[in-house]
């Protein structure tokens, strides 16, 4: 989950910093995941011209229950943003998983098996 992103000036009328917090609200580590950033063109009167995306890695791994902020230097490019014009990152959404290979699939304290093991087993097997 994240929370209310907060903008700030970034230096350049094409660029912002958008600042949010990040939660894992879940049992299990999340090691996986991106955000992707919605960045409205706005006019001089307030007209919104374009919507430009950009997706980043969220800076993982998180625990559960653990809280991390996460902060972007949000860009387009310079020639989409004139004089008199400004950017405004309005939407901000996210992906986030459990990357499988990284925590037991079949339950605590086991891993799952690879392929190699699970031909060895069905060698086994009397048949």
């Amino acid at each position: 989950m994240i929370g209310k992103p907060e903008r700030a000036d970034g230096g350049e009328r094409w660029c912002e910093k958008v600042t949010f917090p990040v939660v894992n609200t879940g049992t299990e580590p999340v090691t996986v995941g991106t955000v992707t950033f919605g960045t409205h063109i706005i006019g001089a009167l307030g007209i919104d011209w374009d919507t430009r995306t950009s997706t980043r890695k969220l800076p993982l791994p998180l625990a559960p229950g653990a809280r991390r902020t996460a902060s972007y230097r949000i860009c387009v490019d310079a020639w989409r943003v004139p004089l008199g014009m400004h950017i405004d990152t309005k939407d901000v959404t996210f992906d986030w998983t459990r990357h499988p290979g990284d925590a037991p699939a079949s339950g605590p304290g086991t891993a799952p098996a690879t392929k190699a093991q699970k031909a060895q087993k069905a060698q086994r097997k009397p048949g």
